[in-house]
Parts: C-alpha cells; sequence; structure tokens
C-alpha cells in the first residue's frame, strides 16, 4: 500500500487536488507497479509562514 505525500501552498481548488490525485496514481500504477485501489494520496496544505527556503521565510 503506497502512501504519497504532497506537501504544498494552500490555494489549490478541489478540482485541482483531485486530478493530481488520479495523475500521481496513475504513475505509481503504471511505474511503481502498486494496485489502484491501494494506492493512497494525501495532499498536506501548509501556509507559506511556515515555510523558509535558504534560511529565509516565504511567507
Amino acid at each position: 500500500m503506497p502512501i504519497i505525500r504532497v506537501e504544498m501552498f494552500p490555494g489549490r481548488t478541489k478540482e485541482q487536488k483531485a486530478k493530481l490525485a488520479e495523475a500521481i496514481t496513475q504513475v505509481m500504477v503504471d511505474i511503481g507497479g502498486a494496485p489502484r485501489d491501494h494506492t493512497w494520496v494525501v495532499f498536506r496544505e501548509e501556509p507559506k509562514e511556515n515555510w523558509a527556503i535558504g534560511g529565509k521565510l516565504s511567507g
């Protein structure tokens, strides 16, 4: 049972996340050989203020 975690900034619509979930799942099935019905995609949205790049906060 693969679990794919996607961390990103908030702002994508439910429809965009649905398309991402479908595409990520398909790649895991095609390349990873995982069964579709056992592949989990988990989205975690974190505000920009919680991210730092190069020592500087993004938000």
